[in-house]
C-alpha cells in the first residue's frame, strides 16, 4: 500500500493529530498506524508520547571553529566601544575588517555579524514600565552603589511612585532592617 501522506521530510501538525487520534482514541496499533500513514514506527511512538510536537532541540551549542579563537578580541573591541559616543563605535563591518587586517581572521562576515548581534542582545538591559491606576502607588526596594562622603558604599533605598508625575518619594537607608525603615517614616 502506498503512503497516504507525503510529508516532505517534516511531519505536519495535522498528521501528528491524526496519528495520535488513531492510536489513543480509535485503539489502532502503532504498527498498523505506521503502515497506514507511511511513516516509521519510531515516529509513531514519538508522536504518541508527546502531546505537542517537541520541536528541534540542539544537544550542544553550535561550534564556530573559525570564530571561537577571536571571540575575546571581539569582546574587547565591544567593551572598548562602550566608552565612545554612539556614532564612533565599531560597526560589524568594521570589526570584521579589523579582524582580517590585525589578526588574520579567515572566517566570513556573517558569523562576526551574528555574534555581535547575539552579544548585544545578551548585554541589553530590560526595563518593565510601572503602570498602575490613578490613586494607587507602587513601591520598590532596591540597593545601589552610592558615593557618600567620598566613599563608595552600598545603599538601600525605597522608592514610592504615584501616578501623578510630581509625586515620587525616595528614601535611602544605611541598612535593610525594618527598624530603620519604620524610624524614617
Amino acid at each position: 500500500m502506498a503512503a497516504l501522506w507525503d510529508t516532505g521530510g517534516m511531519f505536519k501538525v495535522e498528521l501528528y493529530g491524526r496519528v495520535r487520534r488513531a492510536v489513543l482514541v480509535d485503539g489502532v496499533s502503532q504498527r498498523a498506524v505506521a503502515r497506514e500513514f507511511g511513516i516509521s514506527r519510531k515516529s509513531v511512538r514519538k508522536m504518541v508520547s508527546f502531546s505537542v510536537p517537541p520541536g528541534y532541540r540542539r544537544e550542544e551549542p553550535a561550534t564556530r571553529p573559525k570564530l571561537d579563537a577571536f571571540v575575546g578580541v571581539i569582546d574587547a573591541i565591544v567593551e572598548e566601544d562602550k566608552a565612545r559616543p554612539a556614532k564612533q563605535r565599531h560597526t560589524a563591518k568594521r570589526v570584521f575588517d579589523r579582524l582580517r587586517e590585525e589578526h588574520q581572521f579567515t572566517g566570513g562576515y556573517t558569523i562576526v555579524k551574528d555574534y555581535l548581534r547575539s552579544a548585544a542582545r545578551r548585554s541589553r538591559e530590560m526595563f518593565i514600565p510601572l503602570v498602575h491606576p490613578a490613586g494607587e502607588a507602587q513601591a520598590d526596594f532596591g540597593e545601589a552603589l552610592a558615593v557618600i562622603g567620598g566613599v563608595e558604599c552600598k545603599a538601600h533605598y525605597l522608592v514610592v511612585d504615584d501616578r501623578i508625575p510630581t509625586t515620587v518619594l525616595s528614601l535611602r537607608f544605611p541598612t535593610r532592617r525594618r527598624k530603620r525603615f519604620l524610624r524614617a517614616t
